[in-house]
């Protein structure tokens, strides 16, 4: 709900309060205001000026020269508006004026013509063009002839209004009506509130004489009251009036359907005014549809009704489904002198279906699902009348047609002292409820420490005790509320391991310098079954689909994070972000056999992936691209916080690239993979070389072992020895890495790969690989015997093991 701040003045005064202040005030009320904006940017030196010449521009042809008065002088302004003419009285921004975006106007030469100044369109005034009335916006606008020349516009045209944003919880439908907001503001300002004028004259001649008014489905419909107006012309609706309907996002169309736009806003109830000579019938009748029964809306679109929806007819055809959208047929036009005014009460349940079912959210419809209040129909209906009258000129007839079987009986609700203290927690005194229910303007019998409430229908979310102990709290203020500490033991919480765990993984891995990615659990059938790791695939059945899916690009549940995760890149890709990182730690849903008794298995995974230019050194000139060893790197020293020995086994893996990826084992439980996506996925995801890993963590922080371990500082020097090994091709080095650890010996404490070659000085299908060995003893200085003997050692379980060679 957009509230104009000029329009709610109208209902109860603001004086004193700042549009900021005001939006805090509400939101600590209950009501969150999401934010307060302007019409437009301050505009400075725009007046109302009057054309007094308007003519073709000497060196143009779409340019006219126009002399407008602007109260203290006449200037000469060139205007390439098609709509600019002799005798408008227009807005000018005069030499030196700033206009929204702080567009500066000066004296400038068009076409070898001088022009003093800009004649100004809402846009060029910073009005939203969305909201505009169709006949100006490509031109610029013309105000009423009592618009004083040489006045500032910002009156004229609203431009100093604020809005606040209501973010409306469902209950609170009385605050989508000004009136309702203003009910609202003056009890939180303790003010009082103006209501609008309802009354309107009319002739003797009687609405039921000209139509009748038959209700069959009353239970969908218990009031239907048809108001007549007579002599319409059809026209702009006054200035005022198109200013607050565009500050509430509503764009002018005509006086009629401005004016039921209008009390629609104003009053909370929604009005349809129908062309009454092409209704086609003397007598409405409002009843259910028949199955295949159509209309063609407002819209133009052909729509098909069942017997589910509530439509408004002339007896014989459809005109209108109920609350929802008016018929074509019967449309409000230039030509139209009579209007039919209907004002209803309709059952929310049968909008909502009208609504779902044809795909059209209105303001009136969204009003009607959430509940009118049904003392203000027939109320709504004469204001609105009231306002054709006035600014249609038409002629309003007597009474109103109606049925008339609507509950407008209000709530009762009896309430204590002691137990909203209770409740709260207070000490609040019965003369401040009193109080707080007179600002509310809640009717009430006070016995004592007793009060009778009677709730106005305009409120219809009160309706138990804890209701009103609500708005207690809230108009005494949530700030007063007393807090206590909540009593029990005295044992502090505190997170169970595997939280701990999670987000120590999550630091590391930000620290590593991945950002996290939360992605959707449900995906696609297609990517539900690419990127899942082997030891997942050999346990799932299938992936598990919803039975009604919202949509089919989230109709499945996921086996991997990896498909979802690899959209994110693509998507940021796409908008020219290059080197990206991201993990995510989420759940995977495993299929079980048995669907329809068994629910999927959940899984806690975590995964990454990785694209671009893992380094960039702009200065040192240097790069670094990712590959699959800086993945490696990040879970190598992974594991090495979590005290985990994990090995990496080459792998053929669906959806990854067979010689760039890695089965991970943790002793012989496989945990995940890790490589790089096949290219064909990458184009298909419009990505460049991408690397991922996906690990599963439920397993992993079930073995972690988090006794707190202390190594000392070495006192004694380390002994570094290298050694050179051929191998034959198919040899891995983590074969000869175990190898090595195993025969070195207790005082080995470190073996790493520092080079491979393959190619001159060496046989075809031979490899060289080079280790860096490092031994110390933390308690003495080791002897070069004795690295030489572990060194003979791993020398000869090498050439035994793996037939490998010293090399040269």
């Amino acid at each position: 709900m957009q509230v104009s701040l000029n329009w709610l003045k109208k209902y109860v005064d603001l004086d004193g309060y700042t549009p900021d202040e005001l939006a805090s005030l509400i939101t600590k009320a209950g009501i969150e205001v999401d934010g307060v904006a302007y019409v437009a940017e301050k505009s400075t030196n725009v007046v109302v000026g009057h054309v007094l010449s308007c003519e073709q521009h000497p060196n143009a042809d779409k340019l006219r020269l126009c002399q407008v008065d602007v109260g203290e002088e006449t200037l000469q302004i060139i205007c390439g508006a098609p709509n600019v003419a002799q005798g408008q009285k227009v807005a000018v921004a005069k030499p030196g004026a700033v206009l929204p975006g702080n567009f500066k106007i000066k004296k400038a030469k068009l076409r070898g013509v001088e022009s003093h100044g800009m004649i100004c369109s809402l846009q060029e005034l910073g009005i939203k063009e969305d909201y505009l009335p169709k006949e100006i916006e490509d031109g610029i606008y013309v105000f009423n002839e009592d618009a004083e020349i040489g006045a500032e516009v910002t009156d004229y045209l609203n431009l100093d209004d604020a809005i606040l944003e209501f973010d409306l919880t469902p209950n609170r439908a009385d605050a989508l009506s000004m009136i309702g907001v203003a009910y609202e503001v003056a009890a939180i300002l303790d003010r009082e509130v103006r209501l609008p004028e309802e009354e309107v004259e009319t002739i003797d001649e009687k609405a039921t004489d000209h139509v009748t008014v038959k209700v069959e489905a009353k239970e969908d419909n218990p009031y239907y009251g048809a108001f007549i107006i007579k002599d319409i012309k059809v026209g702009p609706a006054p200035s005022w009036m198109q200013n607050y309907l565009m500050a509430a996002g509503i764009r002018p169309i005509n006086n009629v359907v401005d004016i039921t736009n209008y009390v629609l806003l104003e009053y909370g109830q929604p009005l349809h005014a129908f062309d009454f000579d092409k209704f086609g019938s003397n007598e409405v009748v409002i009843r259910r549809a028949t199955d295949q029964e159509k209309i063609v809306t407002l819209d133009g679109v052909e729509r098909k009704l069942t017997t589910e929806h509530l439509v408004i007819t002339n007896g014989s055809e459809p005109t209108a489904i109920a609350g929802v959208m008016g018929g074509a047929d019967s449309e409000v036009t230039d030509e139209t002198t009579t209007v039919l005014l209907e004002a209803a009460y309709f059952d929310p349940k049968r909008v909502r279906i009208g609504s779902r079912d044809h795909q059209l959210r209105s303001e009136s419809s969204t009003r009607f699902e959430k509940g009118v209040d049904p003392n203000r129909v027939r109320k709504a209906g004469l204001r609105a009348a009231r306002l054709l009258a006035e600014y249609a000129n038409g002629t309003v007839l007597s009474g109103v047609s109606e049925f008339d079987e609507l509950d407008r009986s209000e709530k009762q609700i009896t309430v204590t002292v002691d137990r909203i203290n209770n409740r709260l927690g207070t000490d609040i005194q019965a003369s401040e409820i009193a109080a707080i229910f007179d600002k509310l303007r809640f009717k009430y019998v006070q016995n004592d420490d007793t009060f009778d409430i009677t709730i106005p229908t305009r409120r219809q979310d009160i309706s138990i005790f804890e209701d009103i102990v609500e708005e207690v709290a809230r108009m005494y203020g949530y700030d007063h509320l007393p807090y206590t500490l909540p009593e029990g033991g005295q044992q502090a919480g505190k997170l169970t391991k595997n939280q701990q765990l999670k987000r120590y993984v999550k630091r590391f891995m930000e620290g590593a310098g991945l950002m996290e990615a939360i992605t959707y659990s449900l995906t696609t059938d297609e990517r539900a079954k690419m990127l899942v790791s082997p030891e997942v695939a050999a346990i799932s059945k299938s992936a598990v689909r919803l039975s009604r899916p919202m949509t089919e690009e989230h109709s499945t549940l996921r086996q991997s994070l990896l498909p979802e995760m690899l959209h994110v890149l693509s998507y940021n890709v796409a908008r020219k972000q290059q080197n990206l990182g991201y993990y995510e730690i989420g759940k995977i849903f495993i299929g079980k056999e048995d669907k329809v008794t068994s629910q999927p298995e959940e899984k806690l995974r975590l995964s990454g992936a990785i694209t671009g230019k893992w380094l960039t050194h702009e200065w040192q000139q240097e790069t670094k691209a990712v590959d699959f060893y800086v993945l490696k790197g990040i879970l190598d020293e992974l594991f090495a916080r979590l005290n985990i020995t994990a090995t990496y086994k080459q792998a053929v893996i669906n959806e990854m690239h067979p010689g760039r990826t890695a089965q991970i084992y943790v002793g012989d439980v496989a945990v995940g993979f890790i490589g790089q996506v096949h290219p064909v996925v990458e184009k298909d995801f419009d990505l460049k070389e991408t690397y991922v890993f996906d690990l599963d963590l439920d397993y992993l922080f079930s073995i972690h072992n988090d006794e707190p371990t202390f190594n000392k500082i070495p006192r004694y020097p380390s002994i570094k020895r290298d050694i050179a090994l051929v191998v034959n091709e198919s040899v891995t080095a983590a074969e000869l890495e175990a190898t090595i650890t195993e025969a070195g010996g207790e005082w080995l404490q470190n073996v790493h790969v520092f080079d491979v070659y393959q190619g001159k000085n060496l046989e075809a299908g031979k490899k060289s690989i080079a280790f860096s060995l490092l031994y110390f003893n933390p308690e003495r200085t080791l002897k070069d015997e004795e690295v030489e003997a572990s060194y003979e050692v791993i020398v000869e379980q090498v050439k035994a093991k793996h037939d490998a060679e010293l090399r040269a």
